[in-house]
This record gives structure tokens, C-alpha cells and sequence, in this order.
């Protein structure tokens, strides 16, 4: 809540001066490593919030809670501690196991997604102590669902904010106006967009205390804050709840539980029992809602005025400046309470492939009813509905607050694998007026050129298989198309794309021949291995056809042949002839020898 109510007595003090004594030398601990003496020391009482630092209502719409303050004596007292010592320490610090490790979880994760922020569990534990005493001492299911809803009182603007039903009464039962939800105190219109699925259940539940600790680190550690630094977690506390003295209330814990705590069982936790809202309630803050007349505790009032006077109207706007003016003695307006509407401050068209950033970012621009630009006013972007596009960073919402222009533009867009249309809105953080409506569109990954890595003829024989493996390389625009999906074919002919039954195939996962693959990928650098090639006994020229999305084809030759037979080897000597030669010179014809007569 908006005002500083008194500061509570410490449990344990015997009077008044002693708790203020206690309460002083507690506020001078709560800054690390800045002396009480110290030129640059700044107590939690001056931190107060600002444009850029605090939104609106905060997470729980201002809500009230708990003020108690830790005991005086330490969390750990020493063994050596008389008898008579205070113990209240000892069961103040018990935390409900189930509550304490949801903390530590969050902080875990936390400390991996944002590292950055250096948030400690000790401060969500602080929270939920003033939040809700811990889920009231831990009364909570196994899976860390609350047994009992957790309710603030409906902000009708009585005393509190108003804050008209946002979500048709689906976490807190008021179709008329919102009530903080759940052991962090969440108000529907924010767990909205903060809420987070802390168990793993697939659920984002502000009852449950893992998703509510999750879904309070991510909204203590959205603007990149710093929470080891003092003045970053002063801010981060005011966007909670914007009250000094919550912030105060909430420091107080943080100092306490660093010094020691332990796990309790569920439902033994020390409960809480004074509140914010049992004391006068503080004057709202205008304009988020005029209090009706005659009712307690006479907001609006102004010296010299009866109790239970109507307030005062809205002041007239300035025709000029289209800025409300402010009569004296009232509370001037801040930058958001004159916003009337948001306008598209020319986003162009918003397309990218999945796992790309979208080269246009969104760009809104707050405006008075007069149309005047308003600056230092935050606008929340939400990425709303099935899609796992994200801003840079991961985070599903962005926060920005508006330049002199009065126009905020959103991080960049980072398209995520779903494949569709996108809608993101921005609204006004803290105010319920006319925001925009984005539509982007998320295209699959796509290849422009498609080509072989290598040059070498892909043979192979009748029967056979292929040696050498077809390997080709995507781009798009000249950078590698990673994880673009691809067919492979056998086609019939080059004008001609029915499957071809007859030649090589590739083989199923049962050993079958087919000649369609689908369901092929590039890898992280654009190459494409595909798998074995086998030859049947048909020989002849084939063509294998390969194709992206985004259109790139190629078409490889494949060629199915039988190895040839080698000829034999001529004779060295010619082969003798069958026939003697003739002789070179003829035989004489010799004279028979005369016979003697008798």
C-alpha cells in the first residue's frame, strides 16, 4: 500500500524505546557493506519508487500484509544461552519444508536463466512471510498446492486500489473486481503473464507455492536489476508492493533469515497476525478510484471538509497540454495516470523463419486522450498463445518504458520452432486502457541453393550398392541453412517427377526398398548426408532428385552399369606352321646300272 504506517513493535521488547532503538539499529544492517556513518548512506525509508523502477500496483495490486517484524534475539541463539533466553527466534525462523524448498528451487533456477540478478531464496522467503506467513505456516499439499485458497480483499477501490475483474473470476472467484491470489499474492492480471510452471506439473498455478516462488523471482528479476546491490533490490521490493514501510517489513525478514534458518514440517509453521489493512487506511493515490461517500476512512479528505464529504472531482484537462491539472493540496498525477490509449508507432510487417530474430520490433506508442505523447510510462508486450516465440532473452514478456516521444519499442523477437502466427499485445503496466494487438508470422527454415560437397560419378553395379555416399550443402542468402527439412526421390525422369520403381533405392528400416524419403534434415552447418544407396539388377542412367523447403532442388545422376570383361593378351612369338619347309634345291634323278648279257 501506497502510505507509511507506523513501524510495529519487535516481539520481545519491553517498550516502546526499546523496540525503536531495535528497529534503528536493524534499519542500519540492511545496506551491505555501507556504514551507518558513511557519506553515501541511504536508509530504506528514502528509497522510493519511481517511473522507471516501479509498476503501477505492483504484483499484488498493493494489497495488504503482514507487518509483523522478527524477534529482537538471533535466529541462532548459542547453546550456552540461559534457560531464560528468548526462544521465539528459533521457531520464527523455521520455514515450511515444502515452502522452503520451493524457494530454493526457484533460486536455482533463477540463478541459471538470469544469473545476472543474484537473487537469494532468503528473499522470497522474506515475501512470502509478509505475503502470507508462509502459505499460513505451510498448509500445503505434497505437489505445494495450497489446502485453502489464499485471498486479499477485492480491490474495489475502497481503501485499496481499484482493480476491476480481469480474468471473469477464474483465480479468485470475483467477476467484479481482482483479488491477490495465492502464497506470493498475485493479482490475476499479473500472474498472467509472470506466472510460471514451477513442479514440472504443466500447470501454472498461483496456489502452488513452486510456481508462485518461480513466478516472483522472474518478476523481482525482470528488469535485469542487480538484487546484490542496494538500490536495485529497493526497487525490485517497491515494484512488489509500492509502500515504504512493506519495503522496510520486507528488508527486516531478509536480514533475519540470512542470519539462520531452518526446515520445519508442513503446517507447524508461526503465523502471522497483524496487517496492513487493520490499521487507518492511507488516502488512494489519484485517480485509480475516487472512495464512495460516507465511507471509512475518509479518503480524499481535505482539510476543513466534513467527514464523509463526496471527493473531489477529476480535475478539468488542460486543452493544450491534454494533462489533468492539479488543484492545490492534492497529489499530482503521475506520467501513467494520464495515459487514455496505446498506438502501433509503425511496426512493420513481422515475419521470420523458425529459430531466426525477426528483423522489425514492435514499437507502441502511449498518448493522452488529446493525443499528446507520454513519456517514462512503462508498456508491457506480452507474447499471448500457443507459440514458443519468445523475446531475446527467453522471457515471454518485455517491459519498456516509453522515450520523450513517448514510444517504447520491445527487444527483439526471437522466432521459436512453431511454425504460425504470433500475437503479441502491449498494454500499459498499471492501468487498464485500449493497448495494441501485434500479429507476426513464424515461417518454416528454408534453403535457397542446394548443391553437392563433392564431384566424384556415383556408379555402382547391378545388385549392388553405391561406395560413395550423396552429400549436399544448403544455404539461404549465402549463410548455411541449418535444419531445413528435405525429400529425396528416385524420379522417373528430368521432366518427369513420379517415383521411378525400377533402379536404385534406399532401404526402410525393415530391409524394403523404397525410392520416397521424407522427414530428412540439414544439420547446424546446412549439409545433408543421405543415407546408403543400393542398386537392383536394372542397369542404366538414373536421376535422384533432392528437395528443400523454400524451393532449392537438385538433381544428381546415378549411374547403374555392369563392370566390363577384359580381352586376352596377344602371343609374344607367332605359332609354328604344321608344314616342313620346301627344299631349297631339287634332288638329282640317278641312271639305273645296264645288267650283263650272257
Amino acid at each position: 500500500m501506497a502510505a507509511h504506517f507506523g513501524r510495529r513493535l519487535y516481539k520481545g521488547a519491553a517498550t516502546t524505546a526499546v523496540a525503536a532503538l531495535a528497529v534503528a539499529a536493524l534499519s542500519a544492517s540492511q545496506a551491505p557493506g555501507v556504514t551507518a556513518d558513511g557519506p553515501d548512506r541511504q536508509s530504506a525509508a528514502d528509497a522510493t519508487p519511481s517511473p522507471e523502477t516501479a509498476e503501477g500496483s505492483g504484483a499484488t495490486g498493493n494489497s495488504p500484509y503482514y507487518t509483523d517484524l522478527p524477534p529482537l534475539n538471533s535466529p541462532n541463539p548459542s547453546p550456552s544461552a540461559s534457560t531464560g533466553t528468548d526462544t521465539s527466534g528459533v521457531s520464527e525462523a523455521g520455514i515450511p519444508a515444502t515452502v522452503l524448498d520451493a524457494y530454493k528451487k526457484a533460486e536455482a533456477s533463477l540463478r541459471e536463466k538470469k544469473p545476472g540478478c543474484n537473487l537469494p531464496w532468503q528473499l522470497l522467503a522474506a515475501i512470502g512471510k509478509v505475503e502470507s506467513g508462509q502459505a499460513r505456516g505451510g498448509r500445503v499439499s505434497a505437489d505445494g498446492t495450497t489446502l485453502s485458497p489464499i485471498l486479499g480483499p477485492q480491490l474495489d477501490g475502497n481503501g485499496f486500489a481499484l482493480i476491476k475483474d480481469t480474468d471473469n473470476g477464474a483465480y479468485d472467484g470475483n467477476s467484479s473486481y481482482d483479488q491477490a491470489v495465492g502464497p506470493m499474492q498475485f493479482i490475476p492480471s499479473t500472474w498472467e503473464w509472470a506466472g510460471r510452471d514451477g513442479n514440472g506439473d504443466g500447470r501454472e498455478d498461483p496456489n502452488n507455492i513452486y510456481d508462485a516462488a518461480l513466478a516472483a523471482g522472474h518478476y523481482l528479476c525482470r528488469f535485469d536489476w542487480d538484487l546484490s546491490d542496494q538500490r536495485d533490490l529497493d526497487r525490485a521490493i517497491l515494484s512488489y508492493n509500492n509502500s515504504t514501510e512493506y519495503l522496510n517489513t520486507v528488508l527486516s525478514w531478509l536480514e533475519y533469515y540470512r542470519k539462520g534458518t531452518h526446515e520445519i514440517p508442513d503446517g507447524t509453521g508461526t503465523l502471522p497476525v497483524d496487517r496492513s489493512d487493520t490499521t487507518v487506511r492511507p488516502t488512494p493515490t489519484y485517480p485509480s478510484s475516487p472512495s464512495t461517500p460516507g465511507t471509512s476512512p475518509e479518503p480524499g479528505r481535505t482539510p476543513g471538509k466534513p467527514s464523509g464529504a463526496a471527493p473531489s472531482p477529476k480535475p478539468p484537462a488542460d486543452p493544450d497540454s491534454g494533462t489533468p491539472t492539479t488543484p492545490p493540496g492534492t497529489t499530482p498525477p503521475t506520467p501513467t495516470d494520464t495515459v487514455d490509449h496505446l498506438e502501433d508507432a509503425g511496426t512493420a510487417k513481422l515475419t521470420a523463419m523458425a529459430g531466426d530474430t525477426f528483423g522489425e520490433r514492435l514499437r507502441a506508442r502511449a498518448e493522452t486522450d488529446a493525443g499528446k505523447a507520454v513519456a517514462k510510462v512503462r508498456i508491457r508486450f506480452t507474447v499471448v498463445g500457443d507459440t514458443d516465440t519468445t523475446f531475446s532473452g527467453g522471457e515471454s514478456v518485455a517491459t519498456v518504458v516509453t522515450d520523450s516521444s513517448g514510444v517504447a519499442v520491445a527487444p527483439a523477437l526471437q522466432a521459436g520452432e512453431k511454425t504460425g502466427p504470433v500475437a503479441v499485445r502491449a498494454t500499459v503496466a498499471g492501468r487498464t486502457v485500449k493497448g495494441v494487438a501485434y500479429k507476426a508470422t513464424v515461417t518454416e527454415r528454408a534453403a535457397d541453393t542446394l548443391v553437392r560437397t563433392g564431384d566424384k560419378a556415383l556408379t555402382c553395379v547391378p545388385g549392388g550398392e553405391f561406395a560413395d555416399p550423396v552429400e549436399l550443402k544448403a544455404t539461404y542468402e549465402g549463410g548455411a541453412a541449418d535444419q531445413v527439412a528435405a525429400t529425396a526421390t528416385l524420379v522417373t525422369s528430368a521432366d518427369d517427377p513420379a517415383v521411378n520403381d525400377k533402379g536404385p533405392y534406399f532401404k526402410d528400416a525393415d530391409g524394403n526398398a523404397v525410392r520416397t524419403l521424407g522427414g530428412l534434415r540439414t544439420d547446424a552447418n546446412g549439409l545433408l548426408k543421405l543415407p546408403q544407396l543400393y542398386a537392383d539388377d536394372t542397369a542404366g542412367a538414373f536421376l535422384l532428385r533432392v528437395t528443400t523447403a523454400g524451393g532449392a532442388t537438385l538433381t544428381v545422376e546415378l549411374t547403374v552399369a555392369a563392370a566390363e570383361t577384359e580381352s586376352p593378351a596377344p602371343s609374344a612369338e607367332p605359332a609354328p606352321s604344321a608344314e616342313p619347309a620346301p627344299s631349297a634345291e631339287p634332288s638329282a634323278s640317278a641312271e639305273p646300272s645296264a645288267s650283263p648279257t650272257a
